[in-house]
């Protein structure tokens, strides 16, 4: 059996004509937590797209334990998907069904269990995250952390061996997110799961990440422990680990001269610059 479980190669892809990635070259390691850092607009959650096989590559492969991604068809693409599990930036929690209903409802779409081995599977998993007590609250009775416990235990709900994190700390206060930051670890051990987690948040990745990439221009420039990213002599790595605003990475989005925009001399309607 494969030790790499994603392996992406020489990937490029493109949006309206802009290099999202151009040469991108990166693996995740079975048992491990891999990091996926990078400031905003670099394509970290474009990369899961393209993992999970919502969009295909101009260039290159993923390959997702051994497969291509790009070339499987519907169902092979779907018998791949359930070997994964997804939790989403916003939890995207099923406002209609209580927290037991939205743990539960993976399951009952790809599994015909008599309700009381579901019951116990469902309330097992929200007991790996604290909630237990929680089941039979409504979304909107949840905070924002409880919400991104209880998507976690329906994303771990169908014991996926690939647990794929999608910003997991944005919106958490500082105790929601320990709490998170812990669970991702401990459930990536205790289940013997590959864990890739996408984030721009320096401090609890290196908590948690056994092996981190740093994205920059459509490309990884920069790969290693957190340690040895704090370390890269590199001026885009040092500016990102650091959270410096001035550096390689810059502040401006490209525009027109300043001063001839103004005067009129460069245009901008209501659908951006028309120079």
């Amino acid at each position: 059996m494969s030790d790499t479980v994603v392996k992406v190669s020489d990937l490029q892809y493109r949006v309206a004509g802009r290099a999202i990635f151009d040469g991108l070259d990166l693996e995740a390691r079975r048992g491990r937590v891999t990091a996926i850092m990078g400031p905003s607009g670099t394509g970290k959650t474009t990369l899961l797209r393209l993992i999970t096989g919502q969009v295909k590559p101009d260039r290159g492969r993923v390959e997702v334990f051994g497969q291509h991604v790009a070339s499987l068809r519907k169902p092979e693409l779907y018998a791949l998907r359930r070997r994964m599990g997804m939790l989403f930036q916003n939890g995207a929690l099923l406002t209609d069904l209580n927290v037991f209903e939205n743990v539960a409802f993976p399951v009952r779409e790809h599994a015909r269990l008599p309700e009381a081995v579901l019951r116990q599977l469902v309330l097992t998993k929200l007991h790996a995250v604290g909630l237990r007590g929680a089941a039979d609250l409504m979304p909107a009775e949840l905070s924002g952390g409880m919400a991104r416990r209880v998507a976690l235990a329906r994303a771990i709900v169908m014991d996926p061996e690939l647990l794929i994190y999608d910003e997991p700390f944005v919106g958490l206060d500082p105790i929601s997110m320990s709490v998170i930051v812990r669970l991702i670890r401990e459930l990536n051990d205790a289940l013997g799961i590959t864990s890739i987690v996408v984030s721009h948040d320096v401090d609890e990745l290196a908590s948690i990440a056994h092996h981190s990439y740093l994205l920059s221009g459509g490309k990884v420039v920069a790969d290693g422990s957190p340690a040895q990213l704090r370390d890269s002599p590199l001026e885009v790595v040092r500016q990102f680990m650091s959270g410096e605003p001035d550096g390689p990475v810059p502040f401006h989005y490209p525009a027109p001269d300043y001063h001839a925009q103004l005067l009129g001399k460069h245009e901008v309607g209501r659908s951006g610059d028309r120079s």
